[in-house]
């Protein structure tokens, strides 16, 4: 029975402390939600330095719940709150291994139940996730793809889960309700996910990684850091896999560390026909080149070779490069959220359209990185002719204090407009685009939300979206569009 077997796995595993879990509680199910939990759940809580004292975890995640023992990384003050429960804490560096025992009971998962492929990397993770979800799909694989815009299967959204790597115990119970309707399992594999060990024990055939630049230092603390948390990915691609990578500085990194467990295989974006970019004007910009060949590579691999053009295939990323036009005015949704992802795009968009002003529209999530704010800045000015900052995903800070932190980056002169209600702010964008001669080329980038559909403000998130409001403003104006 599964509640002796949890029994057993608690009676039987070497813990750095613990207090038993009393005789009269069975255990019958675990999670890794505290407000999921009920009287026979064991709560597995990963404790992190978040700035939360123990006294605040407590209240937000313990107090009023049930449970029946709780297992942590680390042990916490508010232990002699917690009375007749079982407390356990795993040796600082056993706890993925600890959880993935008991997601092994839970949510057994066969060895050749699915071949993974895990996709890595600052940017681009995404775009070429959902290109190599529909390649496969093209060729007959049933794919079960997980990452930032939810879980797919077949190309067919199924739920989001809110991370773009969910936790191991949420991970195994995915998997577990799609055995037997999927071959191949396709993910996005974050630093979090990888530094956290919510992929735990999972083989991956192959393994992609996109790019590496500035970001979740919030979390990760330095840069160096940042980057062995996702080296780690090299670590679980099993014997006779590669790493394809689409970029040379993160491969002689790779090199410098010293010999790697599998072969790295750096590609370059893939040089398309005329015919393809006026098919999928996306690929016109030199980054999605590069996750299209990334997820060719891949593809290839996992088909046995025999692709061809694959292109053809392909259909735009939500929230990535989402266009509307009209006349001379195009409008550009897109999630660029780092400095690297502005600079990119910007620069493609400058590229692209060597003849348009560029008006760039942007912020800043909230209890994040604050060193990337001033830099987001600068990357903006380096390509805009109109800046427009203002709030995206403040959660617990002050969007005021954010927009001053980018401000920092914006070289005097160039006279950047604050508007710091998002909607507005686009309402503004909308009036400055109409102010100009019709004949005058802009493209005006609307950066950092992308796919979401919602402001993260304070512990709540409001529905709201970059799309509906760009929508809308075309009708305040009478603007027609052919997005």
């Amino acid at each position: 029975m599964l509640t002796d077997a949890l029994a057993h796995l608690l009676a039987n595993t070497s813990f750095a402390w613990s207090r038993p879990l009393p005789e009269a509680l069975r255990p019958t199910n675990i999670q890794w939600r505290a407000d999921a939990c009920d009287h026979g759940s064991i709560l597995f809580f990963q404790r992190f330095a978040d700035g939360l004292t123990d006294a605040e975890i407590y209240q937000r995640y313990f107090a009023g719940r049930r449970f029946a023992a709780l297992v942590t990384n680390r042990p916490l003050d508010c232990f002699d709150q917690l009375p007749g429960v079982g407390l356990y804490v795993t040796p600082p560096n056993d706890w993925a291994e600890v959880v993935r025992r008991f997601c092994d009971v839970v949510y057994p998962l066969p060895p050749g139940a699915f071949r993974f492929i895990g996709i890595t990397g600052t940017n681009g993770k995404t775009t070429t996730l959902k290109y190599l979800e529909s390649i496969l799909a093209d060729h007959g694989r049933r794919v079960l793809s997980i990452g930032t815009l939810g879980v797919f299967l077949d190309g067919v959204r199924q739920l989001e889960t809110g991370f773009t790597s969910p936790p191991l115990i949420e991970l195994r119970r995915l998997l577990y309700d799609y055995r037997g309707r999927a071959e191949v399992v396709a993910m996005e594999v974050s630093s979090h996910a990888l530094d956290q060990g919510r992929v735990a024990g999972i083989a991956f055939q192959d393994g992609g990684w996109t790019n590496f630049t500035q970001d979740h230092l919030d979390y990760h603390r330095d840069e160096e850091s940042y980057f062995r948390a996702k080296a780690r990915l090299i670590e679980q691609i099993q014997p006779g896999g590669r790493l394809y990578c689409t970029s040379q500085t993160v491969a002689d990194r790779l090199a410098a560390r010293g010999q790697t467990a599998v072969p790295v295989e750096v590609l370059k974006p893939a040089r398309l026909p005329p015919e393809a970019i006026a098919a999928k004007p996306f690929l016109a910009l030199s980054h999605n080149r590069a996750n299209y060949a990334l997820a060719h590579a891949l593809a290839k691999s996992e088909l046995g070779g025999g692709t061809g053009d694959e292109w053809r295939h392909l259909q735009p990323v939500p929230g990535r490069f989402d266009c509307y036009v009209h006349g001379n005015r195009t409008i550009v949704i897109d999630f660029a959220h780092t400095p690297d992802a502005l600079d990119t795009l910007l620069g493609a968009i400058r590229a692209g359209f060597p003849g348009a002003h560029i008006a760039t529209l942007f912020g800043c999530g909230g209890d994040r990185d604050r060193s990337k704010r001033p830099l987001m800045g600068a990357a903006v000015a380096r390509h805009s002719d109109v800046i427009i900052v203002t709030s995206d995903n403040p959660r617990h800070e002050s969007p005021e204090r954010i927009i001053e932190d980018i401000l920092i980056g914006i070289p005097e002169g160039l006279d950047p407009s604050v508007v710091v209600d998002r909607a507005q702010a686009i309402a503004r964008l909308f009036d400055r685009l109409a102010a100009r001669p019709a004949s005058e080329p802009w493209v005006a980038v609307i950066a950092g939300k992308g796919h979401e559909r919602y402001i993260d403000r304070d512990g709540h998130k409001t529905p709201y979206s970059d799309q509906e409001q760009v929508e809308a403003n075309l009708r305040r104006l009478g603007w027609t569009s052919a997005s």
